[in-house]
């Protein structure tokens, strides 16, 4: 049987609706925690919800961490949804500090619960925000977000942010009333993107189609 994506099953995260939103698109999709299966997939997904802290031990406590490397090193299309693109970065800062899986250099810090004017804003952020371009990417052509255009809406609900260390890793951003904070970033084969596509409408479904089409 044809499997064109694999979620990774490491005991956290909304599994559910990822693979459904994958099936929408006509993905044949498997959840698993198997590494024999995870290597022979043409693209995985590392999703998650929760605390960095509790999302890397179950990695680890798996034996997850290394197979996500190992794919990586493989160039295997990879990508992380909200906890899943946190634990792609160095370091994070929720709860003390925790080292990540370092596939793309920066840390994951906590967003201001102010707006840049000063005023006291919600944390955690959730709802929907417009997509806009960092100063270093000229386009979304080749990535996931291919065929977007900036002030498309998706769907975050986060109170971290990552914030890599090379500003040319970051694919696109959101506006959170003047603070600046990543919506995706990617290195080689490596995407994250800290909103959830499964949640984000045609948008979303767009960006998970693309993901699919991935050479």
């Amino acid at each position: 049987m044809r499997t064109d994506v694999a979620i990774i099953d490491y005991g956290i995260g909304n599994l559910f609706s990822v693979r459904r939103a994958f099936e929408h698109v006509g993905a044949s999709v498997i959840v698993t925690a198997d590494r024999a299966e995870l290597m022979a997939a043409p693209r995985v997904v590392l999703p998650g919800v929760g605390a960095f802290a509790d999302g890397m031990q179950g990695l680890k406590a798996r034996g997850l961490d290394q197979v996500v490397l190992e794919l990586a090193a493989a160039h295997r299309p990879l990508l992380g949804i909200c906890l899943g693109m946190q634990m792609f970065a160095s370091v994070s800062e929720e709860f003390g500090e925790h080292q990540g899986l370092g596939l793309i250099p920066g840390r994951v810090q906590s967003i201001p619960d102010t707006s840049s004017a000063g005023i006291k804003h919600k944390i955690p952020h959730i709802g929907w925000a417009g997509l806009t371009l960092p100063e270093l990417c000229e386009s979304w052509d080749g990535s996931i977000l291919q065929g977007l255009s900036p002030g498309d809406d998706v769907y975050l609900v986060h109170s971290y942010s990552v914030h890599p260390d090379d500003p040319r890793h970051r694919l696109a951003d959101c506006d959170y009333n003047g603070r600046v904070v990543s919506a995706a970033i990617r290195r080689d084969n490596i995407t994250g993107v800290q909103f959830h596509p499964e949640k984000s409408g045609p948008v979303g479904l767009k960006i998970i189609r693309n993901f699919v089409d991935l050479e």
